[in-house]
């Protein structure tokens, strides 16, 4: 029975991404996205309400030019001033242990207060809501857990350790005995849950040393300082104290090597001046002795180039005492390197820039001992790098002693030649040249090194302090962080980003089809119709599908739909036979089957329905029949066709039902006799619809299918996997068809799994010939029974 020329399968039709269609989906789901906005919020807010606030203040000091000495052998002044690196240099002094702990002396460090608030614990520093007399306490070895305080009456109170976790009342003035310490509280402890630690210097290096230090400007010697801290008080005291620290630390250093120097000149001097008294008596003695007074030219010539090459000699020979003082300190230790004996104007710029560098890199090391083992790898590399300078430096010492020593030996190299000439001289003359020289040469060394002391002595007065403070910290009470306004805009952003994308992981993890789009992108067959989702509850006898409820409602104009188009498929046929099916059970075959009997009966045709699945048929519960004979019972020849037909007055329906379950219904179905069954019922009818077993799970419906006029397939929606969709094409493709049809069954309003596509039918051709509309745009319109109002016409009346 069937006809090839009642349908045709076309080229698919072309779709074209819709971008309303992709803004209804997102807006079909506006609560998902509120909600994520609403719960990254009150997470947001959680945050904001459970993170301690932090407080920043700022600084500025002023590096100052190189300290003003008397020493004219300096540094170049012609060398440009690198104020960066500088600043840098001087930072990781400013961050070191000892000014840190020199400022942290400074502070009331030794107890810590804090508050206990419904939601976080404050810091009550510089208060102190009560007196806490410290009487012993180990400097290293101490209890620093937290003790909870709380007020029992006007004299006693009760303290818990967050040590032991037990509970004691005491008086006030008790004397308490815990963790190495004994302490008492002397005050009263005012109403709140209140807390108390003990500190040391040490414990605050980590939360003083968070101190940022940058350029205030491009190539300016201004210093700028900040202090980041959840305690803006402590954050502007600690910081001022840093500041007043690092200016005395760098007079006292200054002032060492200053200080260094003289010590050295004095040891000399001490020796030295024996020597000269020594010669000046041995002069003294010799002249007495020989009665001589004055010498002859020559003499008198050769005793000055002799002292003068002596002292000299004497001046380097003393350099080279600082020189191999230098070379010790950079062989023997790890301590920043000091330049004694005003060195500094008699090394190459070179060395002097590399003992800055091994000072800064010493400093750094230094502070990064706070944060690392010696072992670990930053500390390994800050140590090659100060091996590798200290290799450049040795370098540069052993060129600076050559030199020395090559000057030693021109003066030695001279004073023989001086002392050649001398030796020519009468024996007496010969002494008395060499008294008077070593006389001479004692004085001036002597001169020399109190010259030099009296210059330390006046460059260590004349030291300043290299930086100056140009602004204090003062306390800040607007925080930098947590910043409410970026954490809510942020928490917002990442809400929108967790609704939009709940609604793509939806779509994209449900295989259901929802829409005729999905179904037109999966297939070239047509679909004949669209049947809206049923308005109301139905029971599990579908008995509400029997009779059109609310003709005038959406859905019944959507089966009238499918009734026209059906109209129209093998329209060459007086009578047709449709069978229906569907893929698996739940699809609602029977209710499509139902409701199609059901509207072609209104219009006074003449309907037969068959409810062709033997093994689980639920067809005969509309009917109110008991299905104790049907089909089963014709096809096996038990009862005539004229027994197994009920006739429905009411709704002028001829029904068929199933009947008892065969052992062998597949069979049955491929019999003779059901092909002469329906061979009978055309003729009699206007229509036979035959309700078949889903083809997915059996292949009962096989026979049916290949002898009916019409097959309709249903997808339901929301049921139906994609999969389904290719089944008709499938079936067409083994045996033959052409006159298979889709109905998608219970189509809803529900957006969120329509697909985004938009079928192009200006193009001519595709399956639109089949059917003309699924009503998903009318709903609402006032047209038919019962429209729902949209939310913003809450004023208006029913």
């Amino acid at each position: 029975m069937s006809n090839p020329e009642t349908l045709q399968h076309t080229k698919s039709v072309r779709q074209d991404i819709d971008f309303y269609k992709i803004f209804k989906v997102f807006f079909s789901r506006w609560y998902w996205i509120a909600g994520c906005v609403i719960i990254a919020l009150i997470i947001a807010r959680i945050n904001i309400l459970y993170t301690p606030p932090m407080y920043q203040t700022s600084a500025s000091l002023k590096l100052q030019e190189r300290t003003p000495t008397l020493n004219t052998m300096g540094g170049d002044p012609s060398q440009a001033y690198n104020y960066t690196d500088r600043i840098q240099a001087e930072g990781v002094v400013i961050r070191s242990n000892d000014v840190i702990l020199n400022a942290i002396s400074n502070l009331d460090y030794k107890i810590s207060y804090y508050l206990k608030g419904t939601i976080r614990t404050t810091e009550l520093y510089p208060r102190k809501p009560f007196e806490i007399e410290i009487i012993k306490q180990d400097s290293v070895d101490f209890s620093r857990f937290l003790y909870q305080v709380e007020a029992v009456n006007p004299t006693t109170f009760s303290l818990i350790s967050e040590n032991n976790g037990s509970k004691k009342e005491y008086h006030y003035g008790d004397t308490l005995r815990m963790g190495n310490m004994m302490f008492r509280i002397k005050s009263q402890i005012p109403s709140g849950s209140y807390s108390f630690k003990f500190n040391s210097k040490e414990d605050f290096i980590g939360r003083a040393g968070n101190i940022g230090i940058s350029e205030m400007g491009n190539f300016t010697n201004i210093m700028l300082l900040t202090q980041t801290d959840s305690n803006p008080v402590f954050a502007a005291d600690i910081l001022n104290s840093i500041m007043k620290e690092y200016v005395a630390y760098d007079i006292i250093e200054k002032r060492r090597s200053a200080e260094q120097t003289i010590e050295f000149i004095e040891s000399q001097l001490g020796f030295l001046s024996k020597k000269a008294d020594t010669a000046g008596s041995n002069l003294a003695n010799y002249k007495i002795k020989n009665k001589m007074v004055d010498l002859s030219a020559s003499s008198q010539l050769n005793a000055s180039k002799l002292s003068s090459l002596e002292a000299q000699k004497s001046e380097v020979n003393i350099e080279l005492i600082g020189i191999n003082e230098l070379e010790n300190q950079i062989n023997n230790n790890r301590d920043k390197i000091k330049i004694n004996f005003d060195l500094e104007g008699n090394i190459s710029g070179l060395l002097t820039n590399l003992i800055g560098q091994l000072n800064t890199l010493i400093s750094t090391r230094e502070q990064k001992l706070t944060q690392f083992r010696p072992n670990s790898e930053p500390i390994q590399e800050l140590d090659k790098q100060i091996s590798d300078v200290k290799s450049a430096i040795k370098n540069n010492i052993r060129s600076l002693k050559d030199r020395n020593l090559k000057m030693m030996r021109y003066f030695d190299n001279q004073i023989a030649l001086v002392n050649q000439s001398i030796s020519q001289i009468p024996g007496k003359e010969k002494d008395f040249v060499q008294f008077q020289s070593n006389f001479d040469v004692n004085n001036k060394v002597l001169t020399y090194l109190s010259e030099k002391k009296l210059e330390s002595e006046l460059n260590a007065a004349a030291i300043v302090a290299g930086a100056a403070i140009v602004n204090k910290a003062f306390p800040s009470n607007v925080p930098i962080s947590p910043v409410k306004n970026k954490i809510y805009s942020f928490a917002a952003m990442i809400g929108l980003a967790c609704g939009f994308g709940l609604i793509l992981l939806v779509r994209f993890l449900n295989p259901y089809i929802y829409d005729k789009e999905t179904v037109e992108a999966l297939t070239n067959t047509p679909i004949i119709g669209v049947i809206r989702k049923f308005p109301e509850y139905i029971d599990k006898d579908n008995r509400q599908a029997l009779s059109i409820a609310k003709p005038k409602s959406v859905f019944a104009e959507s089966v009238r739909s499918v009734r026209t188009n059906l109209s129209f498929l093998a329209s060459n046929k007086k009578s047709k036979t449709i069978c229906v099916t569907s893929e698996v059970s739940g699809e609602g075959k029977s209710f499509v089957t139902v409701n199609l009997a059901g509207t072609l009966a209104l219009i006074d045709k003449k309907v037969i329905l068959i409810a062709a699945d033997l093994r689980k048929s639920k067809l005969h519960k509309v009917f109110g029949s008991d299905n104790k004979i049907g089909l089963s019972s014709y096809l096996t020849g038990q009862k005539t066709l004229e027994e197994v037909v009920i006739r429905d007055e009411v709704h002028g329906i001829d029904f068929i039902p199933s009947g008892p379950v065969p052992p062998n219904p597949s069979e049955l179905l491929h019999t003779e006799s059901m092909k002469k069954l329906l061979e009978i019922l055309a003729p009699q009818y206007d229509y036979v619809l035959v309700d078949t077993a889903p083809v997915g799970l059996v292949s009962d419906a096989i026979p049916l299918i290949r002898q009916s006029d019409v097959n309709l397939f249903v997808i339901r929606s929301g049921k139906s996997q994609f999969r389904a969709a290719a089944i008709p094409e499938r079936l067409s493709r083994e045996y033959g068809l052409s006159n298979l049809a889709i109905v998608l069954n219970a189509f809803g309003d529900d957006a969120l799994h329509s697909n985004y596509y938009t079928t192009d039918y200006a193009r001519g051709g595709g399956n639109s010939t089949y059917y003309y509309s699924d009503y998903s745009g009318y709903a609402g319109s006032g047209y038919y029974e019962e429209d729902p109002k949209k939310w913003w016409e809450f004023w208006k009346k029913k």
